[in-house]
């Protein structure tokens, strides 16, 4: 027959599932945190990396053009040298792109494939200005057949930026899902718990409610029985003279009894003592549970400010642009200015007229990146101030957590106290039932010498050790629902 739970045994289910329930939303927060930063870092290293590779790879072909432009207006040898170096940048720019973007494959190839068209042609074209061509020849040449391949290079170059600028859109997505699915498996577990832990606490609450009920109205039933079955006795005994056979062998009843729960007694105190150690170890386990939650604070606040550092270098970067963007315009107004002054040198201007309306599309193009960089800043900051507010808003949750394992160890310390105290009263108790069982072997004695007149009493004495016998069992079924080891 399976023994019903106990008081403690029903108690400790409750602890031991709140901490169950504990320990799992801890678990799913880190796990959740974890997933959010792993998704940010993949966004600022790898995502917004190959971005800003990309734009200096378009930088380079700029530079090319403005190199392979200066040699052929002033024949400097410099030129070659920057136009070599440029071209060196870029290669080098194109293989760590296929090595760290594999997905970008395709894009690159045709980047790969636009670049050596267009070397080709600026070789070409170098090769003409060398041979002392005509400044004539050279410039068709430059038109003609270097144009085209410039232009298709920077179109490949613009199609592997638009593919990236995408993919960054995309893991960006991908990151604000990430931190939507932790928060609403948080929130959610966090419910369940409250949920399940109330349901608990009313089923512990009703269930120990009616065994205490149902015991303690036998108790008072066989009370009652025995009260009628002692008042027939003493008239028993009135009538009978005193029959002390009974009361002898009552005695003796009850001189055993008391050794039972003088051993019983130093049993719960034993149990007391170990219960108060358990108590004491789950107090340390508590407190280094509180720890590691400060150490889990201190690193989500380590997070934000580093993201705080990360929005303060886009804002400086933002103001270098603004530098840049009023470098570019300055230019172009230099330009056109320097195309009125060109026109009006008639055919000796024609080529400075030339240099001067590139230099103006360069300018131009320049302030166009500018912007377009401008804006991508202005979305890394405002992803890093959503990331910033989401690991606030996790500090908090573990601050919380904190408090309440702080409140949690303070609760345990209340209950070693009365561990303490109740391993103080059980040994109290088991000094007077020694104390106790001394005096009943002491009348014991005394008795036995009359014992030969309580003969006439037996029918009344027997139906008083039934009676007795069945507040013992009932006794004994308290004694199993507080306390089944001890029973």
């Amino acid at each position: 027959m399976r023994k019903p739970w106990s008081f403690g045994r029903k108690i400790g289910l409750g602890f031991a599932v709140a901490v169950a329930l504990t320990l799992l939303v801890s678990s799913i927060a880190v796990f959740a945190l974890r997933g959010v930063v792993e998704a940010k870092d993949r966004v600022l290293e790898v995502n917004a990396r190959g971005l800003v590779t990309t734009q200096r790879l378009q930088n380079k072909a700029e530079e090319r053009i403005s190199a392979l432009r200066g040699f052929l207006i002033t024949r400097d040898p410099a030129f070659i040298d920057e136009l070599l170096a440029a071209r060196g940048e870029a290669v080098q720019l194109v293989e760590q792109l296929r090595a760290d973007r594999p997905e970008l494959r395709a894009e690159l190839d045709a980047v790969s494939a636009a670049d050596d068209a267009f070397r080709e042609g600026q070789d070409a074209l170098l090769a003409l200005a060398r041979g002392n061509g005509s400044a004539l020849a050279v410039e068709q040449a430059f038109v003609k057949e270097l144009r085209p391949k410039r232009l298709r290079f920077t179109a490949s170059i613009e199609t592997l930026t638009e593919a990236e600028n995408e993919r960054l859109e995309l893991a960006t997505i991908a990151a604000t899902n990430a931190v939507s699915t932790a928060i609403w498996l948080v929130v959610s577990i966090g419910a369940l718990a409250v949920v399940f832990g109330s349901m608990m606490a009313a089923s512990l609450t009703h269930a120990l409610g009616r065994q205490i009920s149902t015991a303690v109205t036998q108790v008072q039933s066989s009370s009652a029985e025995l009260q009628a079955a002692a008042n027939q006795q003493a008239n028993g005994l009135r009538e009978q003279g005193m029959a002390i056979n009974e009361i002898t062998t009552t005695i003796s009843e009850l001189l055993t009894t008391s050794r039972q729960i003088a051993e019983s007694a130093q049993r719960v105190a034993q149990m007391a003592l170990q219960t108060g150690g358990s108590a004491r170890a789950g107090d340390e386990t508590v407190t280094r549970v509180h720890v590691s939650f400060a150490g889990i604070q201190r690193q989500v606040e380590l997070i934000v400010t580093h993201m705080l550092e990360l929005g303060r270098k886009s804002q400086q970067i933002g103001t270098v642009l603004e530098i840049v963007s009023e470098l570019a315009e300055q230019t172009n107004i230099l330009a056109i200015n320097a195309t009125i002054e060109a026109s009006g040198a008639g055919e000796s201007g024609r080529r400075f007229a030339v240099v001067a309306d590139e230099i103006r599309k360069l300018a131009d193009r320049v302030a166009g990146s500018t912007k377009e960089i401008r804006v991508l800043i202005d979305d890394v900051r405002s992803a890093v101030n959503t990331t910033v507010m989401a690991t606030e808003t996790g500090s908090k949750t573990v601050e919380v957590g904190s408090r309440q394992f702080g409140e949690m160890a303070v609760s345990l310390r209340q209950i070693t106290a009365l561990v303490s105290s109740t391993t103080e009263a059980a040994r109290e108790i088991e000094l007077s039932t020694k104390q106790q069982s001394t005096a009943v072997e002491q009348v014991n004695t005394a008795i036995a010498n009359v014992a030969q007149t309580s003969r006439e009493t037996q029918a009344s004495a027997s139906q008083t050790l039934q009676t007795a016998a069945q507040l013992a069992g009932l006794s004994k079924e308290l004694l199993r629902v507080v306390q089944p080891q001890a029973a």
